[in-house]
């Protein structure tokens, strides 16, 4: 019985790969602020850490001078995505919908995308590589969902076609498969 119970645990666990764990001494400078001031907008936003040592993206959408994103960027080392894996994140938003995407090479034009719901209190979220689909400049592509063997790249946008203030605080990042 004892022996079963083992190979039960085991064959159900789950395995982990930080992409970014944000703390106190970690340096926020291989993150990259892309705001829509790159075409003309007037939208801001910034990555900082604060007082405990979380990465907090903030800032203000505006939709001047047909702008309306703010987004971060992480480009990392090549990073094996095995079949059923998943993005996992701690956070803290401020109700509002952001975008969580990934790119398979950092050189890619286009992004795989899925939307995500934040509220006011500490939550993980999940989410499926498989169900993020191809997406450039906001428009869907006619390709298949994410189904590639690694990424190199992931990150987070906000873009809900209003003005508004927002604030996504982070503590981890995770990448899991079983």
């Amino acid at each position: 019985m004892p022996f079963l119970f083992f190979s039960l645990f085991f064959s159900l666990s789950i395995n982990n790969k930080v992409i970014f764990d944000f703390n106190k001494n970690c340096a926020l400078n291989k993150w990259i602020v892309v705001n829509d001031d790159v075409m003309g907008g007037k939208s801001n936003g910034k990555l900082i850490l604060n007082k405990t040592g979380n990465a907090v993206f903030k800032g203000e959408v505006s939709l001047e001078n047909n702008g309306g994103f703010s987004s971060i960027r992480y480009k990392m080392k090549k990073t094996s995505t095995p079949k059923k894996s998943y993005i996992s994140m701690k956070i803290r938003g401020d109700g509002k919908r952001y975008q969580l995407r990934i790119k398979e090479k950092s050189n890619d034009y286009y992004s795989y995308v899925k939307y995500f719901q934040t509220s006011n209190v500490w939550e993980e979220i999940k989410i499926p590589i498989n169900s993020m689909y191809p997406s450039f400049r906001g428009r869907k592509l006619d390709k298949e969902n994410f189904n590639k063997t690694s990424i190199e790249e992931i990150g987070f946008l906000i873009g809900n076609k209003k003005q508004e203030k927002f604030y996504l605080e982070i503590d981890k990042i995770e990448l899991s498969f079983k």
